[in-house]
C-alpha cells in the first residue's frame, strides 16, 4: 500500500513549523521525569486514583478513574489506554478527554497507567492492561460501571496496545469488550523497516521515533521473525472473533498504512470495523492542536462510535 499525496490540512496548516523531532533514549527520558502532575477536579467530576493487583507475579496496577458527579451508576465504561510509543506518558496525557467522553457520554472512563520500555519490554503493558481491564469488569460496584458495557480504546501506543488487549481478552475468554476504539494505533513493527514512506511532512512521530520505541518494546529487531502479536498486533494471522472496532487516523501520520491494513484485515475476518481518514492530518493532530475544527470533529466521531456501542 502506498500513501496518498499529501499535504497539510488547512486547520493543520501551523504544523510545518514544528520540527520532525525523533524520540531516543535521552529524550523520553526527559519526557518521563517531566510528567504533568495531576490538576483540581473540575466541580462537577469525580477523579479517583484506584490501584488493582496485577497478574500473576506483577506489580499492582494504577487506574485514574473518571465520572461526572450525577452519573447513576451501574454506567458503562471506557477503558482508556494512554499514549507514549511504549516509552512514556502517563493517564493525564489524556485527562481532558476522558472528563469530556465521561461528560458527554454518560459513562465511567477508567484510564490505566502500564509499565514501560525500555524498563518493562512487552508483554508487561498488555499484561497491565489485562489486569486493570480485568479488575473493572469483575468489581464493577467498585468502579460504579455495567460490567456488559465496556469498551476499550487508547491513542496511538494506547491504540496499539488496547488492539493487543482485544487479543489478549479474546484468547483469554474472560472479559468481552463491545468495541475498541483505536485512535491512530501503533500496531505494526514492520512499518520501521520500510523504505517506501514519504517522510517529508511527517510530525508527532517519526521513523528514528518508530524505530527506537519497537526496538526497546518489542525486545528484538524491528521486522524480524520474533514479535509476539501481543507487542505488535498487526502479526496476528486470525482476527476472527475480536470485538468490533473504530480505527481513525491522518493520511501524513506514519501509521497510516499499517492502520487501514489492520481495519481491511478485521473486516476480512469477518470483524465489523469502521475506519475513518482525516486528509492532510499528521499523528498527534488532535492533541498538538485540539482547538482546530478538524480535531474536534475527530474527537467527536469518536464520542459517536463510543455511543453507539455502549448504548
Amino acid at each position: 500500500m502506498t500513501q496518498p499525496k499529501r499535504t497539510l490540512h488547512p486547520d493543520l496548516a501551523k504544523a510545518r513549523f514544528l520540527p520532525p523531532i525523533s524520540m531516543g533514549p535521552r529524550l523520553s527520558g526527559l519526557a518521563r521525569r517531566m510528567a504533568s502532575k495531576p490538576k483540581p477536579a473540575p466541580d462537577d467530576m469525580i477523579i479517583e486514583d484506584v490501584t488493582v493487583p496485577g497478574l500473576r507475579e506483577n506489580p499492582p496496577v494504577k487506574l485514574r478513574v473518571y465520572r461526572t458527579r450525577d452519573l447513576k451508576g451501574p454506567a458503562p465504561a471506557l477503558f482508556w489506554l494512554h499514549g507514549g510509543g511504549f516509552i512514556m506518558g502517563t493517564p493525564l496525557l489524556d485527562e481532558q478527554s476522558s472528563i469530556n467522553f465521561a461528560r458527554e457520554l454518560g459513562i465511567v472512563v477508567v484510564a490505566a497507567t502500564y509499565r514501560l520500555a525500555p524498563d518493562h519490554p512487552a508483554p508487561a503493558a498488555v499484561e497491565d492492561a489485562y489486569a486493570g481491564l480485568l479488575a473493572v469488569a469483575r468489581t464493577p460496584g467498585r468502579f460504579h460501571v455495567d460490567p456488559t458495557r465496556i469498551a476499550i480504546g487508547g491513542a496511538s501506543a494506547g491504540g496499539g496496545l488496547t488492539a493487543a488487549l482485544a487479543l489478549y481478552a479474546h484468547d483469554r475468554g474472560e472479559v468481552t469488550p463491545v468495541i475498541q476504539l483505536l485512535v491512530y494505533p501503533m500496531l505494526d513493527d514492520r512499518t520501521v523497516v520500510r523504505t517506501d514512506v514519504d517522510t517529508r511532512l511527517l510530525r508527532g512521530w517519526t521513523p528514528g521515533s518508530n524505530r527506537y520505541a519497537w526496538t526497546v518494546y518489542a525486545g528484538a529487531t524491528p521486522g524480524s521473525d520474533d514479535i509476539s502479536p501481543y507487542a505488535a498486533p498487526a502479526r496476528r494471522a486470525d482476527l476472527t472473533g475480536l470485538p468490533p472496532a473504530w480505527i481513525g487516523v491522518g493520511t501524513i501520520d506514519l501509521f497510516y498504512d499499517e492502520d487501514l491494513e489492520y481495519a481491511r484485515r478485521l473486516r476480512a475476518a469477518g470483524v465489523s470495523c469502521e475506519s475513518v481518514e482525516v486528509p492532510g492530518a499528521f499523528h498527534g493532530f488532535d492533541s498538538v492542536m485540539s482547538n482546530a475544527k478538524v480535531s474536534q470533529e475527530f474527537w467527536r466521531q469518536q464520542a459517536e462510535a463510543l455511543r453507539r456501542a455502549l448504548r
